[in-house]
């Protein structure tokens, strides 16, 4: 019988698995071990992990397109296929408890994912999974009973996503019931804001479970938008995020 193998993003030659801390939302601060998933079912205009989808061939626009360096991915050679009992030892070498499933969009492969959290546990019950996700797809009843925290960053018309693709009702009402999800949006400008507050109002998001962050790969493209979101989330009631990784280590991934 075929073992089980969890697709992973290849990055410097190797499967995306690293120790760092968490840089946006509610656990920042929190030393994590990333787990960075391939594939999406979005395509950002602004995303900075694009080698998880921008496959060459594809028509995705990308703000990188006018560098004359740039260049869409080779699909086999940002893919990782991993069997899960590997993936399950090197995290657990970290010896760090909390893990954050991200991507590309984990929840495209809720079953391996799964089998993924089901051998940590049995290592120890102490691990915990953080999810990060568009909030396009809801988990299967036994997923959501095994994750303890969502990451859900509904994106917004500035990602150049249409909005059936990036706004789907169903799981967007699963996410705002559910105590354990907490919403971050990206936000551009100013005029983003108008679009979250109809979105908290149609899938009754509360605000205190919304976190703004400003978009930007580097500390002056944060530091250009943040006084603004400061300003907003006082007004509002929501929680800001900045983006401590960048402001660490700049662009760099992997860290």
């Amino acid at each position: 019988m075929e073992k089980t193998r969890l697709k992973l993003a290849r990055l410097h030659g190797k499967p995306e698995i690293f120790y760092s801390i968490q840089g946006e939302g509610r656990s920042v601060g929190v030393p994590s071990v990333f787990l960075r998933t391939a594939l999406c079912n979005l395509h950002c205009f602004w995303c900075d992990t694009d080698y998880t989808w921008n496959w060459k061939g594809t028509r995705f626009k990308h703000e990188h397109d006018a560098n004359p360096d740039y260049q869409k991915f080779d699909k086999k050679e940002w893919i990782e296929a991993c069997l899960v009992e590997d993936v399950a030892d090197t995290v657990a070498s970290f010896r760090c408890t909390n893990i954050i499933l991200t991507g590309g969009e984990p929840m495209l492969q809720q079953p391996v994912l799964l089998e993924l959290i089901q051998k940590l546990r049995e290592k120890s019950p102490l691990f915990t999974f953080e999810i990060e996700t568009n909030g396009t797809m809801k988990p299967t009843p036994a997923f959501d009973e095994a994750v303890n925290q969502y990451n859900v960053s509904p994106k917004l018309e500035n990602s150049n996503n249409p909005r059936k693709l990036r706004e789907k009702p169903a799981a967007l009402r699963f996410f705002s019931a559910s105590p354990k999800a907490n919403f971050k949006f990206v936000m551009t400008e100013k005029a983003d804001l108008e679009e979250v507050l109809t979105m908290l109002q149609q899938y009754a998001i509360p605000p205190e479970k919304v976190w703004l962050m400003p978009e930007g790969t580097t500390a002056s493209a944060l530091a250009e938008r943040r006084e603004s979101l400061v300003e907003i989330c006082k007004e509002h009631g929501f929680r800001y995020s900045d983006r401590l990784h960048v402001q660490i280590w700049g662009s760099k991934k992997g860290v």
